[in-house]
């Protein structure tokens, strides 16, 4: 050891807790923002940039893919060189890679730094979870994972709407240079507030064999995913080589880790009762909810006609009750079976996805409001107490590493639901087109009436026949968009069976759930 462990009994009260509590969280939102802001300026930079639009998606693929190699290693770096030490770096080292990436002159340049600033941030919101934990005591842990969740499922849904007002009114840059001035302030907060505070370090040998491993099967399934609907998925010879190579080395790591004496990643974890349970349910739901939160606004925009900003107001709403029901979830998380909460979010999920599958073509703008606002209290519902489930009974040491699997697990089963879902997507409208299409007999009632009436209005002939193909295309992805949001509040439904494998009790420390 070279480090004293910390005194979980000196727990800072009033403005100074206040004042660690928001510096550890904008990091984090800073941090989960980045994932999403530059989704929507990936076509003006790649503009910017005079590469296409195709090239241009590998300013996102590079930060996933450092991202979700760097963060299972989140306990493996705070045990060797302790957390306090490695989330202020983190969080310092993503401001530089931030102004980096906004002084990028080429896309080679930007993809680069893009890399670097996904390394270096993938301790962040594991150890913003651990830390918010570990200053607030026991009693009111609930209120810690309450404001953490917030700041979690709040960035994702303000990253588009910030990133398309920055694109828009500022220049592409701004996206990446925003960081800079919060994170170091953050950061600075963050080293002088939790300074003695550092948790006790060992000087452990580096598994380079899981490393290797963890590496090549990570890094090749992420880029199966992220590059997967665009190569044709399995038809292409590069995305059954990732498949391959994925498969296998993740195979080994998995047996190296559960062998290995000082593993870089704790595979133990899943051994306990809790842990894994609240891992599946975490993937699994987040999975749906991600991949439903990314299909919807495309949904608007791609068949029901949204701009891009009002896409991003229909979706924006699913925030409100979240931010103001997580505090009191929170606040009396203690005194609840979490299961039951849980078991509340996924029907709330599921009974709002079933809500979103009985739309069509002429549904308002108002009516596409409600279901998201609803959804909210899902949010609040599910990320707090299944978080508890899967923190229950660790030790404080322990809880690092399991917020570095767990966090893992939740950014990769995103990237798996939205590959998912946009490859369903597809190959159900295709489907539904051929279909469709059999019926566009110029001798059927309905599509005679259909074309006199436009012909009435004084469509051209051949513009009435596009009109009619054009509506086609838009009645098989509403009927592919209807089957997907269906199908998900059956999953959410399926889920609950999840949450009720756990067992309470459900505080960090209580050794329960084993």
């Amino acid at each position: 050891m070279t480090d004293t462990a910390v005194d979980t009994r000196a727990y800072p009260t009033g403005w100074p807790l206040l004042l660690l509590t928001v510096a550890v969280s904008v990091a984090t939102f800073m941090e989960v923002l980045d994932t999403a802001i530059a989704n929507v300026a990936v076509p003006t930079i790649a503009g910017n940039l005079a590469v296409g639009a195709s090239q241009g998606t590998w300013v996102i693929s590079s930060y996933g893919l450092a991202a979700a190699i760097a963060v299972p290693l989140t306990g493996w770096i705070a045990r060797r060189f302790g957390e306090v030490r490695v989330f202020v770096v983190s969080v310092f080292l993503f401001s530089l890679a931030s102004a980096l990436c906004g002084l990028a002159q080429s896309l080679p340049q930007l993809v680069l730094f893009r890399f670097l600033q996904g390394l270096v941030s993938g301790p962040m919101v594991p150890l913003s979870q651990t830390l918010l934990l570990s200053i607030y005591p026991p009693a009111r842990r609930g209120i810690a994972l309450a404001l953490w969740s917030m700041t979690v499922v709040v960035a994702p849904i303000a990253g588009p709407l910030l990133g398309g007002y920055i694109t828009d009114n500022l220049t592409w840059p701004w996206i990446f240079y925003i960081n800079v001035p919060i994170g170091f302030l953050a950061g600075w907060v963050s080293a002088r507030m939790l300074r003695g505070r550092e948790t006790a370090t060992m000087k452990l040998p580096v598994d380079y064999v899981g490393l290797g491993l963890l590496i090549l099967g990570v890094g090749s399934l992420q880029l199966m995913l992220d590059n997967g609907n665009d190569l044709d998925w399995f038809n292409s010879h590069v995305i059954m080589t990732l498949a391959v190579v994925a498969v296998v080395s993740l195979s080994f790591f998995i047996v190296w880790e559960l062998t290995e004496e000082h593993p870089i990643v704790d595979l133990s974890l899943l051994a306990r009762r809790n842990f894994s349970a609240g891992v599946v349910a975490l993937s699994l739901g987040f999975m749906t909810f991600f991949a439903m939160n990314v299909m919807f606004p495309l949904w608007l925009q791609t068949v029901m006609g949204y701009t891009a900003a009002w896409a991003g107001v229909a979706t924006a709403p699913v925030g409100i009750f979240a931010l103001i029901l997580s505090p009191l979830v929170g606040r009396y998380l203690a005194r609840i079976d979490l299961r039951w909460v849980a078991s509340m979010a996924f029907i709330v999920f599921a009974l709002t996805m079933h809500w979103l599958s009985t739309f069509n073509l002429q549904t308002p703008f108002a009516l596409m409001f409600l279901p998201r606002l609803l959804q909210g209290i899902g949010v609040a519902c599910f990320f707090i107490p299944i978080n508890s489930i899967i923190i229950s009974g660790l030790p404080m040491q322990r809880l690092a590493a399991a917020a570095g699997l767990s966090n893992f697990f939740r950014t990769l089963s995103g990237s798996f639901g939205t590959a998912l879902v946009v490859m369903i997507w597809d190959d159900r409208a295709r489907q539904h087109r051929l279909r469709l299409s059999e019926w566009m007999d110029a001798q059927r009632g309905a599509v005679r009436h259909y074309t006199h009436t436009l012909g009435h209005l004084g469509v051209p002939h051949q513009g009435v026949w596009a009109a009619s193909f054009n509506m086609l295309d838009q009645q098989s992805f509403m009927i592919a968009t209807a089957e997907i949001f269906h199908t998900a509040s059956w999953i959410f439904l399926s889920l609950i069976v999840l949450v009720w494998l756990a067992k309470p009790p459900f505080s960090a420390g209580a050794g329960g759930g084993h």
